[in-house]
């Protein structure tokens, strides 16, 4: 057996002593917290099983030739693009509705810049924070 089905089988070893201690009273909060578990170890399987058979294709996080589509880089470009007919629209109104306009595409810039900021600086783990 390997590592996995190791803790699997202590993880019901323990669900079933677990049981055993507290009664059928809780036998439904057990079965939920042990599926639960089980999900969460099925649901990182198979991300990492479609990580590396992109990875395989040369797809993933970064495109082909190593071009990041969803990179924070990008961000600023579009929202620069499209700030041009947005600017446009907002000039029909008046002064205030060009500063909205602005005020919207400087937050959004700012919202991403940090959030990828604490993406970077957040420890990775195997585990989820929602577990």
């Amino acid at each position: 057996m390997n590592s996995r089905q190791d803790d699997l089988k202590r993880d019901l070893d323990a669900a079933l002593q677990t049981r055993k201690e507290l009664g059928k009273e809780y036998e439904a909060e057990i079965v939920d917290s042990f599926l639960t578990r089980l999900d969460a170890r099925i649901d990182a399987q198979v991300d990492q099983r479609v990580a590396d058979r992109l990875a395989q294709h040369g797809v993933g996080r970064e495109g082909r030739g190593g071009r990041s589509w969803s990179g924070p880089g990008k961000l600023p470009v579009i929202s620069l693009i499209m700030a041009i007919p947005l600017t446009g629209i907002a000039a029909g109104a008046d002064l205030a509705g060009i500063v909205v306009c602005w005020a919207g595409i400087v937050g959004v810039n700012v919202a991403a810049a940090l959030g990828s900021r604490r993406e970077q600086q957040a420890p990775r783990s195997g585990r989820s924070d929602w577990l």
